[in-house]
């Protein structure tokens, strides 16, 4: 641990020397500002709608949900791991939810209290499991997802007798937590969603503690060179659990905030989306190898997908242009982060 922290320390010292410069260009999120800047400025010339007080709310709620998860996943890969089981979870948390409020007759507040220490014993479950038996959370986090995926099946057609749970706005507690997760902040002749706030506050949350505390140093220790870590005192299985949970926590938030906005949940809601945090983050600056990243790349990944998958919409092109956006998009995104890793390297000799 002390090691670790000498050795972030002389990181420090040796880019105290560079100049402003070649400080910006060993950032991992530098290739994401640059490519949302492009976004930006492409849909803001092709159509009028975009920039447009309606038009911003909409990319900026379009990007939240994405956002918050994306954080969360980038602060995991930085740690040297995946979660296949973050899409999953926002449905799981939201139907615990649900079930325990409509069918139950608990207050939302204690639904959501029963949901969220779920999310938590799921994301302490995968660390576990992944830092007990050695095997890929790839692997460990597959299974949790195919679980969790049927459980949420199960459970409601069990209950409910279908697959989707409705009728929230009528339990005790809802205004006040509706009001925390779902309400609208207006800005002028913009409606902003509680999203975005919860968006930001994660992101700087996050970043703070990225760079800013020992636990920060300790993520990229486990990500980057795990034995070495170990060697010098870093707790690594505490390290790695904490981040799986942290994932499970931003799941809880996501389907807080969707099923007290729009009062249903669907048993199969959050599916394939775990691939979106992942890419975001990638596109972000994360590396897939880990050791690498950041939590303000992550956000700005997600901006890219909020601006580019509405202002698809706003230029009335078809949307099925989207997923050719993606796979270009990761691509160009793993190449520049590679280059960028490199550049870092050279200009820290």
């Amino acid at each position: 641990m002390t090691v670790a922290t000498k050795t972030s320390d002389t990181t420090q010292e040796r880019s105290a020397g560079l100049s402003p410069l070649q400080r910006l260009a060993v950032r991992p999120e530098i290739g994401a500002a640059l490519g949302a800047l492009l976004v930006f400025v492409f849909f803001s010339i092709i159509t009028d709608r975009f920039l447009s007080p309606l038009g911003v709310a909409t990319w900026l709620d379009d990007a939240s949900t994405l956002g918050i998860m994306a954080v969360a996943v980038a602060l995991l890969m930085i740690g040297g791991e995946f979660d296949l089981s973050a899409g999953v979870m926002t449905a799981s948390t939201a139907l615990v939810t649900a079930l325990l409020a409509v069918h139950a007759g608990w207050n939302v507040w204690f639904a959501l209290l029963a949901s969220l220490v779920f999310a938590l014993v799921v994301g302490a479950f995968n660390g576990w499991v992944v830092m007990r038996t050695g095997l890929p959370s790839f692997i460990v986090t597959l299974g949790t997802f195919l679980a969790l995926q049927g459980l949420n099946l199960g459970v409601t057609r069990l209950v409910t007798g279908t697959v989707q749970v409705s009728g929230v706005r009528s339990a005790d507690g809802y205004q006040s937590a509706g009001w925390v997760f779902a309400s609208t902040l207006d800005i002028g002749e913009a409606h902003i969603q509680a999203s975005v706030v919860w968006w930001v506050v994660l992101t700087a949350l996050a970043a703070i503690i990225l760079v800013r505390t020992r636990f920060g140093n300790w993520i990229f220790a486990v990500g980057g060179a795990l034995p070495s870590a170990r060697a010098v005192g870093v707790p690594a299985d505490r390290t790695k659990i904490l981040l799986f949970m942290g994932t499970a926590f931003a799941g809880w938030v996501v389907g807080s905030s969707n099923i007290l906005r729009f009062a249903s949940v669907q048993a199969n809601q959050g599916v394939g989306l775990e691939l979106h945090y992942i890419i975001a983050a990638v596109v972000g600056g994360c590396l897939l190898t880990g050791g690498f990243g950041s939590a303000v790349g992550a956000a700005i990944g997600a901006l890219i997908f909020g601006m580019a998958r509405q202002g698809i919409v706003f230029a009335r092109w078809d949307s099925d242009w989207f997923m050719l956006f993606l796979g270009v998009l990761l691509l160009a995104a793993v190449l520049v982060n590679n280059r960028f890793q490199k550049r870092a390297e050279r200009v820290r000799r």
